[in-house]
């Protein structure tokens, strides 16, 4: 079969003539003749003959090579062989130029192709962004039905967080799915009616019958149902799903059904309820448009911003005592000159407030502590609950009575049975937190 070859300064494909070798004594191939050897040497091992064009460097070159090989046939044409040559190597930049051309993009009219990379690239990231929307729409209209289910058709009440229950003697909380209680006072006893309840605190399986112990919680698990049962007069806390005989003295918050703009928060998150008030208290804003950033760290700065928020924005001094707070442009200074005015914040030490810095669960709760002061709150710190917490002994002495005031209001639960003093806080802790303690 003849082969593809370039032939003239136009660069044209056609098939290479078929030739056979020459008679003993006889005329050999003339130059022109791309089936023949070309006097050109070759470069990188590619031979100058006529065979099959396998790349663009290779057609440039022949490209070339063949330009030159007919132009300097005619070496008497003096300037018209120049401007031919001239015109030769125009062809071979036009040539380089097209194969450097950016190609349009994958998908379009003027490149129909998709390729693999825009297959695991563009296309998978906007097939999974899109998958992950409907899942979450998905579970928003679940939940929201499941809501209606539980509260219109089973007549439970919910609590988004923890809702002070007090019980006489005899009386009772029924638990279902996701519910948990903390016995803060008195005595009582859970039967579980079916599945399994487990004590968080402590980590373990609760038998049905078992008494409960003061300030441990006690979660029920997937289909499961419990009932406590008080044996003197009980005072708890009760958060999830449930119905009671018994006395709830601030009314539990209605279900949440209403989504916010943020991407990153679902109404099946834990702190799905916190989010939504702050932010529709104007206590804290997003990220961006449509993201919150649940798991991104508070700053000093920030936290202290949401409490001058939360006081309402009142008027700051007119100077900073900390060196490292002196910007008034900064989006933090009126809320720390604020607070530092009343006695909220009195900052890292050396003069220094370190706005910037990551928040630790201590810190945060020893500012809040200093706010409820200021603004005549109870500050009853005598719960026993704090020394249950494995960790009450890593707390630093300034925070040791702020976190023991904090367990004992409820403002802050801890995570398996760990208070986590020196951690730092994130935005939906913080968020968490705030909402506990304006509940």
């Amino acid at each position: 079969m003849g082969m593809v070859a370039f032939s003239g300064i136009r660069g044209r494909a056609q098939r290479a003539p078929t030739t056979t070798p020459p008679p003993a004594g006889g005329t050999p191939p003339k130059e022109g003749n791309f089936g023949a050897a070309s006097p050109f040497p070759s470069r990188g091992g590619v031979p100058r003959s006529g065979g099959v064009v396998s790349s663009p460097s290779l057609r440039v070159e022949i490209h070339c090579n063949v330009c030159y090989n007919i132009f300097d046939k005619y070496p008497k044409q003096g300037r018209i062989v120049n401007l031919k040559r001239i015109f030769a190597v125009s062809i071979v930049i036009a040539a380089l130029a097209s194969m450097l051309t950016v190609s349009a993009g994958p998908g379009t009219a003027d490149n129909p192709l998709i390729t693999q990379s825009f297959l695991r690239g563009e296309f998978s990231d906007n097939l999974r962004e899109s998958a992950l929307d409907s899942i979450n729409r998905l579970g928003d209209e679940a939940l929201t039905q499941l809501n209606e289910l539980y509260i219109l058709h089973g007549g439970f009440s919910f609590a988004p967080k923890f809702t002070p229950v007090t019980l006489a003697p005899g009386e009772t909380v029924r638990l279902t799915i996701g519910s948990s209680f903390t016995l803060l006072s008195g005595e009582a006893v859970i039967t579980v009616l079916n599945g399994e309840v487990i004590n968080i605190t402590a980590g373990a399986v609760v038998e049905s019958g078992a008494a409960l112990r003061q300030f441990q919680r006690y979660f029920v698990t997937e289909e499961s149902s419990a009932v406590i049962t008080a044996q003197s007069t009980v005072t708890g806390h009760v958060d999830g799903f449930y119905t009671t005989d018994g006395d709830t003295p601030t009314p539990p918050r209605p279900p949440v059904t209403n989504a916010l703009p943020f991407r990153d928060v679902r109404t099946v998150d834990w702190f799905f309820a916190a989010v939504e008030f702050v932010f529709n208290n104007g206590l804290f804003a997003g990220t961006s448009a449509d993201t919150f950033s649940p798991n991104s760290p508070m700053t000093r700065g920030m936290f202290v911003t949401v409490l001058h928020r939360l006081d309402g924005l009142p008027q700051a001094g007119e100077s900073s005592d900390f060196a490292d707070v002196q910007d008034p442009a900064r989006f933090y200074y009126d809320a720390v000159v604020w607070a530092a005015m009343h006695g909220i914040v009195t900052g890292v030490g050396g003069g220094r407030f370190a706005p910037d810095n990551s928040i630790t669960r201590e810190q945060m709760a020893a500012i809040l502590y200093r706010y409820a002061e200021f603004k005549n709150l109870d500050l009853t710190a005598d719960s026993p609950a704090f020394y249950e917490f494995a960790d009450y002994t890593a707390v630093s002495q300034f925070a040791e009575q702020p976190m023991r005031w904090a367990v004992t209001q409820g403002v802050m639960q801890g995570a398996d049975g760990r208070l986590n003093p020196r951690n730092t806080a994130t935005r939906a802790q913080v968020a968490q937190i705030i909402y506990n303690f304006t509940g």
